[in-house]
């Protein structure tokens, strides 16, 4: 079975062929951070735009670089939600009006099990059930993950999430947008004993997240300082924002562990590709005699190829999930824990 995937849930045009016996046959991504840089964030409406501008030239090199004619495409999969609403709208009828000329099945699918379930496409995938960090954009949450649409809320953030403050603490030091690579990077010439940043709930004896305050930190000590920062110090606030995320994410994704007797982790979503993230849990992981996953780094940021693959997985337990009804919504707001198998 062939499955399209399509993906526009924000600022990345994606799409993908996946097939079930040969894998992933191709994928192409658009990237709009160039575009969206001098406004120093992600605008909407340019969004939704340039999605349409990108995804039938993407289609079309998913299609030349995959082999595949459209009539061999079985089923096609779209980001449903959640995300920007015109964004999604974009990518739902793309999908929808291609299904329709070509008389197949469409079905939406929930973003985030599209990275939940991405580090399945690596060359070395987890089986389940394991514990899932997932930190993509505006999500942070832990999950426990049984199978596909078999997915616990165990705690999550109530407030800002991970990736959040990366782009609004980056901001703060005047590095841009996007924030998150830009900090991380800084943040490897920083002194780690310059700032001692706080550490949001590390001992609230749950699992979810608050990373508000932290941001509130790093602007406390942007503006109780001169009126320029030299780039040293500017290196060094970095360090000390990015350990003291780091230290809680690391922290509650060994107690998430340690509760559940699970020994497999898997880290999801865009900031999974943080090189300190990584190697804080890499080194955790060692101690602790537990196994940590990541997806490809290709597959950390939103892409095609995790919405074609989810699609694929669901229609593999039911093949009924897919629709010939092509009348499409889009759902912005969409909690994976009520996401269940149709």
């Amino acid at each position: 079975m062939i499955v399209l995937g399509v993906e526009s849930s924000c600022d990345e045009t994606g799409l993908a062929l996946y097939d079930t016996q040969r894998g992933l046959l191709a994928h192409a991504l658009y990237s709009q951070v160039a575009m969206h840089e001098q406004y120093g964030g992600v605008v909407p409406e340019l969004a939704s735009r340039d999605h349409i501008r990108r995804a039938i030239p993407l289609l079309e090199q998913v299609l030349e670089k995959g082999g595949v004619i459209p009539n061999n495409i079985d089923a096609i999969a779209y980001t449903q939600g959640p995300g920007l609403a015109g964004a999604l709208l974009v990518g739902a009828s793309v999908a929808c009006s291609l299904a329709l000329a070509l008389e197949k099945p469409v079905l939406g699918v929930h973003h985030l099990e599209g990275h939940l379930l991405s580090p399945l496409l690596s060359r070395n995938p987890p089986e389940f059930p394991f514990i899932a960090l997932l930190v993509s954009g505006g999500h942070t949450q832990l999950m426990r993950v049984d199978g596909v649409g078999q997915y616990q809320l165990l705690g999550e953030t109530l407030d800002d999430a991970a990736g959040e403050a990366f782009d609004k603490s980056a901001k703060l030091l005047g590095l841009g947008y996007p924030g998150g690579p830009a900090i991380s990077r800084m943040a490897e010439f920083g002194d780690p004993l310059a700032y001692k940043l706080p550490r949001p709930m590390l001992h609230s004896k749950d699992l979810n997240f608050s990373f508000s305050g932290l941001k509130t930190a790093v602007l406390t000590v942007v503006k109780n300082h001169p009126a320029t920062i030299c780039d040293q110090d500017k290196a060094n606030i970095a360090r000390g924002f990015v350990d003291a995320i780091v230290d809680v994410l690391t922290a509650k994704c060994v107690t998430a562990l340690k509760e559940s007797g699970l020994k497999r982790l898997v880290i999801a979503g865009g900031v999974g590709a943080n090189k300190q993230l990584r190697a804080s849990l890499n080194e955790v992981a060692l101690k602790r005699r537990f196994k940590v996953y990541y997806p490809e780094l290709e597959f950390c940021t939103d892409n095609g190829a995790m919405i074609a693959f989810a699609g694929a997985m669901r229609l593999q337990i039911n093949p009924d999930a897919a629709q010939r009804n092509y009348a499409f919504n889009v759902r912005p707001r969409w909690p994976l824990d009520e996401l269940r198998i149709a």
